[in-house]
């Protein structure tokens, strides 16, 4: 399987829901059931103040973490995604969300807890050494960073160990690793930001 070698462009992700909206079974898959389950119950904490959260789709997810989130931002690069999410989560009025092709847009203020599953196979090291100095500036004291990310095999720029230890070095002296949780499908990671 080759791999790409440039971090999948927004288009990419436009045709994918063009052709099927729920590309990846979010709202029909045992497995994704089971591992946003896994997902919520490594929070640390019962409530976050402000929370963001990194590639959204369609707001399966979304709408789950909302009941822990005081404020909640979720970003996705497809607008068909968002649309979608929007309305899942239309009466959840203080979450929004925002198009957004991280790293090269990344939004304003500081977070509590920083939330990115299954999206940093998609970029290159190069952009996710960028996405990391974003997280790093982006962290509240005490702040939380939960990864989560299939391991198998694809034709992504870097599977889903390699991003997730690009990341966990790129943000090495912010966040700290807190916890790790291996499946033989996929890892869970917690990072917490570090004393100054």
């Amino acid at each position: 399987m080759t791999r790409s070698t440039a971090s999948l462009p927004p288009d990419y992700f436009d045709g994918i829901y063009a052709g099927n909206p729920d590309p990846w079974g979010f709202t029909t898959s045992a497995y994704e059931a089971a591992k946003y389950d896994a997902t919520l119950a490594a929070l640390p904490r019962n409530t976050y103040d402000e929370a963001l959260e990194v590639g959204c789709s369609i707001g399966v997810l979304t709408r789950r973490l909302a009941e822990r989130c005081t404020r909640l931002l979720s970003l996705d690069v497809a607008e068909t995604a968002l649309e979608a999410a929007r309305a899942r989560c239309a009466d959840r009025p203080h979450v929004s969300f925002l198009r957004a092709a991280v790293p090269d847009e990344w939004p304003p203020g500081r977070f509590d807890l920083i939330l990115v599953s299954e999206v940093l196979y998609f970029f290159t090291r190069a952009d996710l050494a960028r996405l990391a100095g974003h997280m790093a500036r982006a962290v509240k004291p005490g702040a939380e960073i939960i990864l989560v990310h299939w391991t198998g095999e694809t034709n992504y720029p870097l599977s889903g160990d390699d991003a997730v230890e690009a990341l966990i070095a790129g943000t090495a002296g912010t966040l700290a690793p807190h916890h790790q949780t291996r499946t033989e499908s996929y890892r869970l990671d917690v990072l917490r930001a570090v004393d100054p």
